[in-house]
């Protein structure tokens, strides 16, 4: 899919991990510390917000280790996902889509105070920069030891600041290119980071370039990546590579790091590449990512 001869592409298959994203990382990473600190015990309840991959991996994680597990989620959200934690046992607390995403952080907040069940706190747990900077920007080093440019997701920030740190320490001249979604009226505490949740642990001054990717583009992208790669790769790997692309027409030669955070099994169920190829902008209503 590389576009001239001088540029490579190099994506990061994230939806490798056991629970299918790049969330597993983070979410062992937290659990684990907090029991070191002797903060959770078996038995104990975790509460965290999610658009869905973050609370599919605390889901398998608690199950291992013998936690409950109780998540806060905007309507909107992938179809699929709310099946998925169902499967797991997790208990799903849905959340108004208008509130967006700090609604639901709100809620999980609210529930950890009045009962005393634990936040899990990926949006501000350090832990969470702390995983990738060990784990994931070690391996891109390792593997792709002469990257130019990588382009990642800005979700939490954890992974943009902790891979980002990283790469930097090994090339300081490598650009951080960050993408988001661009979402609709129902989810307008979503939309962007101007108008909705600001993520504690993200810098914006880390950033070398940022983009807006509407949901009908980065669904097409990732269907174009499985016709041409044979990748599965979900929505928000179409986005990461939509934004690649429109970086490597603007290099002569230069190697390209993408993200792709997790796998596309569980978007298949609504069928979403029918409606991007028809171009249908209500996809933007719909968190896929």
């Amino acid at each position: 899919m590389a576009p001239k001869p001088g540029v490579r592409l190099f994506a990061k298959l994230e939806g490798q991990n056991p629970s299918g994203s790049i969330k597993d990382r983070i979410v062992l990473a937290i659990v684990e510390g907090a029991e070191r600190r002797g903060l959770l015990r078996p038995g104990d309840t975790i509460v965290e917000a999610s658009s869905g991959n973050t609370a599919i991996a605390l889901a398998m994680v608690a199950k291992q280790k013998g936690y409950r597990v109780k998540v806060a989620i905007p309507r909107g959200v992938v179809p699929s996902v709310g099946d998925i934690l169902e499967t797991y046992g997790a208990e799903v607390i849905w959340c108004e889509p208008r509130s967006g995403l700090k609604g639901a952080i709100d809620l999980a907040q609210q529930l950890a105070r009045e009962h005393g069940y634990y936040p899990l706190s990926q949006f501000s747990d350090s832990m969470n920069m702390d995983a990738h900077y060990r784990t994931t920007g070690l391996e891109i080093v390792q593997a792709a030891p002469e990257v130019d440019v990588f382009v990642v997701g800005i979700g939490t920030g954890g992974t943009l600041m902790g891979v980002g740190k990283r790469l930097r320490e090994h090339n300081p001249n490598v650009r951080i290119v960050g993408v988001e979604p661009r979402l609709g009226e129902r989810l307008q505490g979503l939309r962007s980071l101007e108008e909705g949740f600001m993520p504690p642990l993200l810098d914006l001054g880390q950033l070398d370039g940022r983009f807006l990717v509407d949901s009908p583009s980065a669904i097409g992208m990732a269907r174009a990546i499985v016709r041409a790669e044979g990748i599965l790769a979900g929505v928000s790997s179409g986005a990461t590579m939509e934004v690649a692309l429109r970086v490597a027409n603007g290099m002569e030669k230069g190697n390209i790091v993408v993200m792709f955070a997790d796998g596309g099994w569980k978007y298949l169920p609504a069928r979403p590449w029918d409606a991007a190829e028809a171009g249908v902008k209500a996809l933007d209503e719909t968190h896929w990512w």
